[in-house]
């Protein structure tokens, strides 16, 4: 037996169980995954494989003979009847009748609400009345015409809970202190069904924040990506205290508050309110979305003279139809929303964008043959954690960036939370652990805000995310994969010919190009092959003023046998054509040099046909962006200066801006010495 799976059954000895032999029963089986383990824990706990083959045999007869299913409920009552007593395995539910002084229990397979149950049963399991239990229901079958009030000849005669009945929380982050975090780690995707082997720790960090809204109340989560991910399906069968709701009519009596009968809608009733495929959610109710804001911010919402407060965590999951470097260039990341959902006050409230398209498709090698948890015995762990505040974690050895605002705050504060429980419920943990969970916590939030940024650019221009570790003063910026994330400028010195630039929209989106200029034998002439109409025409412009001034800087004979080979990379995906002619003057008088221009630079403004300079529409989005990004220094035309009063303070210290007031300043402020 490998070590960890004989680790899991050493230590948590009957709270395990081999999740390949779940796989294959479920297969036949349309039951919930915890009666299976439960099943399978009892009759296949064993080594020997020819007695985990007689086992599933028994599990196979267990469940033909006793699991309802919802559409034979009368030939189950039926049995029942001419039998005179049965064994079940269904869901049981208890409610208390006033005005009876009694106790019902109601099966919901069985398709019965009227179903006498014993008082020192319900005292035993006070889950029944908490919206109820799997278990195991011995019944019998009594019609006594004299019996007075509601009449029912159905009796639970004895109840065994399949659900965990009871559960301490202590014994399990003690039992914590036998794994390490990466055997930890393993062991909890193991217990979701998947095989971390092979895996980067980066995704297996990404797969466990699905587990996160089961641990963190209030916490609001959307993945989107690819089909076939296993987006929804944590949500569906590791815990019995979560509902996953799929595309289709929604109400604000069903999800909030009844009005009409006063009762609360899911989000009181479940741990976690997930919505599958979410682009097909429609919203019945106007107000719904409204609500949905007041409740994702606060975790209450006002329903008539009542506030109402409820701590289940949101979590939207849904597809993405096109690659995502698509979206990232034509549209927003949240393209895949309904209507409705469009609303970036309300898209402001998520905590955490999961990108799903990084998570591969679900194949057979993803499976697990290994042991994990119960999830019954998981899902009890997790809702246990959900009683505790580790969001002050952080502080103990980070303070976060300028440019994190009070949502941001709360959103990284939980995701770290979130981490601290799933990964080291005994409270034992390092710094460059809550570092590694900081991380992608402020990866996943700045993924929202980029979004906002595109939506909003004026509103949300704030997305350097950073943090300061406390014990070394370094501050460290993170970044988003798919937007460029940082460092895709250079801190090294770049070939001769080679120099990055960036330009600015009227609404603000920022391009970011690196122009590289190559020589061969010719007659001086200019190819730029499949270069984009703005950017060449800014070319031309500079060429031919590079030409005007090759005499005066010793350059006539070397450029009238050179011909000049320029490409332009754009680095950030998103076909935002920049105006660039003083960076590419540059590059060319820095091939023609032989001379590397200085490292980590960015050259801003472009240029006439006569050299005079033309600024930019702005300058602190491209300097954000040249900070975001590892850019060092920046050149920017002189006419900017009345610019750079309104670049925020920690941009303004980041990058050294250099301002030139001709293409020569340029050329000597730029070329290294």
């Amino acid at each position: 037996m490998p070590e960890l799976d004989r680790k899991a059954n050493e230590v948590f000895a009957g709270k395990v169980v081999r999740k390949d032999l779940v796989r294959k029963m479920k297969v036949g089986a349309n039951v919930p995954v915890y009666v299976l383990e439960y099943l399978i824990g009892k009759y296949c706990a064993s080594d020997d494989e020819a007695v985990i083959e007689m086992g599933l045999r028994v599990v196979n007869e267990t469940l033909a003979t006793n699991y309802v299913r919802p559409d034979e409920a009368m030939k189950a009552q039926s049995r029942l009847r001419e039998r005179g007593s049965h064994t079940f395995i269904d869901k049981v539910k208890v409610r208390l009748s006033k005005s009876e002084d009694k106790y019902w229990a109601e099966l919901v397979n069985f398709g019965d609400r009227d179903v006498h149950i014993p008082d020192e049963l319900v005292n035993r399991y006070e889950r029944l009345l908490e919206g109820g239990i799997w278990a195991q229901v011995r019944m019998e079958y009594h019609f006594d015409e004299s019996q007075t009030g509601k009449r029912s000849p159905f009796w639970i005669t004895d109840l065994k809970p399949i659900q965990l009945a009871t559960f301490n929380l202590e014994d399990f982050e003690r039992r914590r202190f036998a794994f390490t975090t990466d055997e930890w780690i393993d062991l909890l995707l193991r217990s979701i069904g998947l095989e971390p082997q092979g895996m980067s720790r980066r995704l297996k960090l990404l797969l466990l924040v699905r587990l996160i809204p089961m641990v963190e109340r209030n916490f609001n989560l959307v993945e989107l990506g690819p089909r076939g991910t296993g987006k929804s399906f944590v949500y569906r069968e590791v815990s019995p205290y979560t509902i996953l709701i799929s595309g289709g009519k929604t109400t604000v009596a069903n999800l909030f508050y009844n009005l009409g009968t006063g009762k609360i809608g899911l989000v009181g009733l479940w741990d976690v309110v997930a919505f599958d495929e979410v682009a097909g959610i429609q919203f019945e109710d106007k107000t719904a979305v409204q609500i949905m804001k007041d409740y994702l911010e606060s975790g209450s919402f006002s329903r008539g003279r009542e506030e109402i407060v409820a701590d289940a965590s949101m979590v939207f999951v849904g597809n993405i139809n096109q690659p995502v470097e698509v979206l990232v260039r034509s549209s927003t990341l949240f393209q895949p929303l309904p209507d409705a959902m469009q609303d970036p006050a309300l898209i402001d409230r998520f905590h955490f964008y999961l990108p799903g398209w990084e998570t591969p498709k679900l194949s057979p090698e993803l499976f697990t043959n290994h042991y994990g948890f119960v999830v019954d015995y998981l899902a009890e762990a997790f809702r246990a954690l959900r009683k505790q505040n580790w969001t002050e974690v952080i502080d103990r050895y980070f303070s976060l960036g300028s440019h994190l605002q009070a949502r941001d705050v709360k959103a990284v504060r939980k995701t770290v939370a979130g981490f601290l429980k799933l990964l080291h419920p005994h409270g034992e943990f390092t710094r460059e652990d809550v570092r590694d969970y900081l991380e992608i916590a402020m990866e996943g939030r700045r993924r929202v805000k980029e979004q906002l940024k595109k939506m909003l650019p004026g509103e949300y221009a704030r997305t350097s995310f950073s943090y300061i570790d406390l014990e070394t003063r370094e501050e460290r910026f993170v970044g988003v994969p798919e937007e460029g994330g940082r460092n895709l400028i250079s801190s090294d010195p770049l070939p001769p010919g080679t120099v990055y630039t960036a330009g600015v929209t009227d609404e603000g989106a920022v391009s970011l190009y690196r122009i590289e200029v190559g020589l061969s034998a010719g007659t001086g002439k200019l190819r730029t092959p499949g270069m984009d109409r703005t950017i060449k025409e800014s070319l031309d412009r500079a060429f031919s003023y590079l030409k005007q001034k090759a005499g005066e800087m010793g350059l006539a004979q070397l450029l009238e046998t050179q011909d000049l080979h320029v490409e332009a990379v754009d680095l950030l995906g998103n076909r935002i054509p920049v105006e660039c002619g003083v960076a590419f003057y540059l590059a060319m008088v820095s091939a023609l040099r032989k001379t590397p221009v200085q490292a980590g630079l960015v050259v801003l403004g472009d240029l006439t046909m006569q050299g005079n300079l033309k600024g930019l529409r702005s300058l602190t989005e491209p300097l954000q962006m040249v900070m975001d990004n590892g850019g060092k220094r920046a050149l920017v035309p002189l006419e900017n200066r009345r610019h750079y009063f309104d670049v925020p303070g920690d941009v303004a210290e980041k990058v050294d801006t250099i301002f030139y007031s001709d293409p020569g300043t340029a050329v000597g402020k730029g070329l290294q010495v």
